[in-house]
């Protein structure tokens, strides 16, 4: 069934026009630093064809840069796109025509964006760790802060089921000195009852997460690891052993002698490929888990997602910059993301 939200939410029409006034002088601001790179980023092309993904040559057009915390890309009803200024504490909207709209403020450092079925605006927030329903106000509320008396340390990222449960990610923290031991980085689980369960504890950094079309797959990509994870979905908050699904091309030596694949958000399309944001761009999967090709940025991306009215416009988000790139390959109809 396709994804139907019946509500969203909006900042108040004063609200909305003192925001955008604050946000247009910021632009003009922002364009006097950046706009010789916005240029130069306008002409970036996708250099390689992916068969039934996207053509050679395609545009990657350069939206807006000077963003706080880019992540949490999400289709909202209209088409139009959502992404998470974690840093900023807020949400901004990416309409059709490519401006830039406030969505929502004092998000508490929301970070992954989920809807549920009923249009309610699920995030998991880093400020105050915790993962919990951000809008209608009236339906604001907390799910989870912490698993077995220990808080969590850094929520990710989040995905819904058709059924209303709820999988999210704590890529973990180091605690300060004094402080208590947070909650283990692990993928955890809250059942349409409000049950949470950690479900996978053997990740070295979760980050992003996804259910494939069917919901039988759950995707985790493992920042510090070579591979993209996948897990076998076996019922409600149950899943099978963990996996290597696809080998990743991002696997590198950093700057600091380790290596990593940078894996971060992950997205899903109708046909069920798997698209991932790491080290190199963007890196496409068959749903067999075969290399398909990369899509290559000027800048390295953090998250992804598709959104428009036909779900073709893949949306990249990383460094404070936000691109969107025309496809063939429509995303998955059967969630916001």
């Amino acid at each position: 069934m396709p994804f139907t939200p019946s509500r969203a939410a909006a900042p108040s029409a004063p609200h909305k026009l003192a925001r955008a006034v604050a946000l247009a002088l910021g632009t003009l601001t922002i364009c006097a630093g950046f706009c010789a790179s916005a240029q130069a980023e306008d002409a970036t092309r996708v250099g390689a064809d992916i068969p039934g993904v996207v053509v050679a040559g395609t545009p990657i057009e350069f939206i807006h840069d000077g963003f706080k915390g880019t992540e949490g890309p999400i289709a909202l009803p209209d088409g139009a796109l959502a992404f998470t200024e974690t840093q900023a504490a807020r949400i901004t909207r990416v309409n059709a025509d490519g401006s830039i709209s406030p969505y929502l403020d004092n998000t508490n450092g929301a970070n992954g964006l989920a809807f549920n079925a009923e249009g309610d605006l699920i995030a998991v927030q880093t400020a105050d760790p915790k993962v919990g329903v951000l809008a209608p106000a009236a339906h604001a509320h907390t799910l989870a802060d912490g698993y077995e008396g220990a808080r969590f340390g850094r929520p990710n990222d989040v995905v819904v089921d058709r059924k209303g449960g709820i999988y999210f990610t704590d890529s973990g923290v180091t605690p300060k000195e004094g402080q208590p031991a947070p909650a283990p980085k692990a993928v955890y689980y809250v059942s349409p009852a409000g049950k949470l369960q950690r479900i996978a504890s053997d990740i070295e950094r979760p980050n992003g997460i996804q259910l494939s079309p069917d919901e039988k797959t759950l995707y985790v990509a493992n920042t510090d690891g070579e591979y993209l994870l996948a897990y076998e979905v076996q019922g409600e908050g149950r899943i099978g052993a963990r996996r290597n699904f696809a080998r990743l091309a991002g696997w590198a030596k950093g700057q600091n002698g380790n290596f990593a694949s940078g894996a971060d958000g992950l997205a899903i399309d109708a046909s069920g490929r798997v698209y991932v944001a790491t080290n190199v761009g963007i890196e496409v999967f068959s749903p067999a888990g075969a290399a398909l090709g990369v899509i290559a940025l000027p800048r390295k991306p953090q998250n992804l997602a598709f959104a428009g009215q036909d779900k073709k416009s893949l949306y990249v988000v990383g460094r404070g910059a936000v691109y969107r790139i025309a496809l063939q390959a429509a995303g998955y109809r059967g969630r916001a993301k």
